[in-house]
Formats: structure tokens, sequence, C-alpha cells
């Protein structure tokens, strides 16, 4: 089973940021879905029900942005 969750993220400026969380967050094991929107700061993951928010939000950090949650 997966869940879907929109989380903040902070200084995505442009489409080129939206892909590297994106990719970034491709790269977790249980993550099914990922689209980011640097407009509104917002990512859409698809998630198993075992991947934590810790999870994600070190994967953002690691891609170099701000996990507001």
């Amino acid at each position: 089973m997966s869940d879907r969750q929109t989380i903040a993220v902070s200084g995505t400026s442009c489409a080129r940021c939206e892909r590297t969380v994106e990719t970034a967050l491709e790269g977790v094991d249980g993550v099914r879905r990922v689209d980011a929107d640097h407009d509104a700061e917002t990512v859409e993951v698809g998630v198993d029900d075992d991947v934590d928010e810790r999870t994600i939000g070190d994967a953002v950090r690691d891609a170099g942005y701000e996990f507001v949650g």
C-alpha cells in the first residue's frame, strides 16, 4: 500500500530545481511517485508505508534544499 503526501520545500525557484528534488526523491527506496512544483514550493510524494518523513527530509536536504515538512 502507498500513501500520498504533500511536503513543503524551500529554495526551489525553477524547473531545474524541481527536477533536482524529484531525482533525489526518486532515489529513495519506497518512493513511488514524485511531482515537484517550484511556484508553490511543494512536492507531492507517493510513498510506501514504511518510508518516514525523516528519510524524505534527508533526501531533500542532501539535494541542497530546505525541507519544511
